[in-house]
This record gives C-alpha cells, structure tokens and sequence, in this order.
C-alpha cells in the first residue's frame, strides 16, 4: 500500500519537534520555523502559508542569510532532497551551460555576498542563467527584495509538497 499525503490534519498532529524538523527542511532558519509553528495549530492550507510568508518578511537579515545556508548554488551538487529536484533539469545541461552558471554564480557572490537564490523548480539550465545573469544587473537592495521573493517561493512549494505529496 503506497504512502499517504501527510495533509494538514496530519502536520497538525505531529509532536512539535516533528514539525520543527519538517519545517527546517523546507527552509534552515530556526526563527522563521519557530515562528511558523507559533501559528499552529493550522485552520487551513492558506492560513500556513500565509503564516509562512508573514515569518519570512519579518526575518532580520542575518536570519535570511541562515535560511540562504540550507541552499546550494544552482547547478552545484545538491546536498538535499529538495534542491536535487528542483535543480534537476540542470543536470542535464550542457559543459558550456554549466561552466557559464559556474562562473556567474562566483560572480553574484562577489557582487551581492551571498548565494544566487531562485526558484529552480521546472526551469532549465538555460532559464536559470538568463535570469542570473539579468539579475547581476540589480543594485543590492532590489536584488535583496528578488533574493527574499524567491526564497517565499520556494518555502511555499515546499509546504505544499511536504502537505499533499506521499511521505518517503
């Protein structure tokens, strides 16, 4: 017999430390899943999620740069289930491709002090780069807005993979 879906019922029973660990593999802030959690139990789906995008935009910096730790660069080997699959049509690209992501990904580090953040779920190598190498255009602060929209986005795919998807 195949897995269930945890759903929200199911997250909403977990022990608390359950649902801390969950939520620290969908983004590797402790404040922002403590303060996920202060929101539980959940009512709905969207009343997580909304929660979820709430911690996010009142993280401090230095909180956004721990959540940055818990991604790899895109098109470098993923160190977690999740970045693997949403990076997964870059393993598939061409030397030239990868080369070029590499040597732009050093570039936005230099650039912005942190790690090219985008959400890579779906897209080709091809796609990624276009979009790195437009975003090396922005001045810090509005890539900092970029960077803080991207990773709402990949939190909230996660949440809903983690809610509706069978459990491994």
């Amino acid at each position: 017999m195949p897995a269930a879906a945890l759903g929200l019922d199911g997250f909403n029973d977990l022990s608390e430390r359950q649902q801390m660990h969950l939520l620290f593999g969908v983004c590797s802030s402790t404040i922002w899943a403590r303060r996920v959690l202060a929101g539980a139990p959940f009512a709905s789906v969207d009343a997580l999620l909304d929660r979820a995008d709430r911690a996010l935009a009142e993280l401090p910096d230095g909180e956004i740069d721990a959540a940055l730790d818990g991604h790899p660069r895109i098109g470098a080997k993923a160190d977690n289930a999740s970045s693997a699959r949403e990076q997964a049509k870059v393993t598939s690209a061409g030397d030239d491709v990868k080369a070029a992501l590499a040597a732009r990904n050093l570039e936005y580090d230099a650039k912005f002090g942190y790690v090219y953040l985008v959400c890579a779920s779906g897209r080709s190598a091809e796609e990624l780069l276009a979009i790195l190498e437009d975003r090396l255009h922005n001045d810090p602060e509005t890539e900092r807005r970029v960077m803080r929209s991207e990773l709402g986005k990949i939190n909230r795919l996660r949440l809903e993979r983690l809610l509706s998807e069978p459990e491994a």
